[in-house]
């Protein structure tokens, strides 16, 4: 996956630049960037035979399905990341504690014609009793709970979440 944005070095701005693999290199000034893997969460939010789902509402991967998440803060635990993001995007207070981790998945994330390179740490928490739902409207076109026996894989946007809610409901 190739830096296609960067046309000039930030640091001296040459344009006798190169790539290689997840490294930026400068070859005037010797600048070299890492693009290092992010980190994202994302959470299966189980209430009995279902589970939700986010219907994304600006790209990547718009209309598509998602599950609740987002990129880890820094200085933020993957907990504490999962704990935020379903409180920004629905609304949903959640100990820490509850959350129980399933497992990770790599992810290539295109934001704005620059690619990142994720890990996805998949979590997995029981949906909080007598919760009510507001949604992120920005970034959530709606939310939707499907039974687990009728989840339609295809229509999950991610690759990485595809994977995740794949071995989640092989594993029951």
């Amino acid at each position: 996956m190739e830096i296609k944005s960067f046309n000039f070095c930030p640091n001296c701005a040459s344009k006798n630049i190169s790539f290689d693999y997840r490294k930026f290199n400068c070859n005037d000034c010797n600048m070299v960037y890492y693009q290092n893997v992010a980190t994202a969460t994302a959470v299966i939010l189980r209430k009995g035979e279902e589970i939700l789902f986010t219907v994304r509402n600006r790209e990547p991967q718009k209309g598509k399905l998602d599950l609740p998440g987002g990129f880890t803060d820094p200085d933020e635990t993957a907990e504490e990341s999962c704990q935020r993001e379903l409180k920004e995007e629905l609304n949903i207070t959640t100990p820490l504690e509850n959350f129980k981790y399933l497992l990770s998945q790599p992810n290539n994330y295109e934001y704005k014609t620059i690619p990142y390179k994720t890990c996805d740490l998949v979590y997995e928490v029981t949906f909080p009793i007598g919760t009510e739902l507001a949604i992120e409207e920005d970034e959530i076109a709606e939310v939707k709970w499907i039974n687990i026996n009728e989840i339609n894989l295809d229509e999950i946007g991610f690759v990485s979440l595809r994977k995740a809610v794949e071995y989640y409901i092989n594993n029951q």
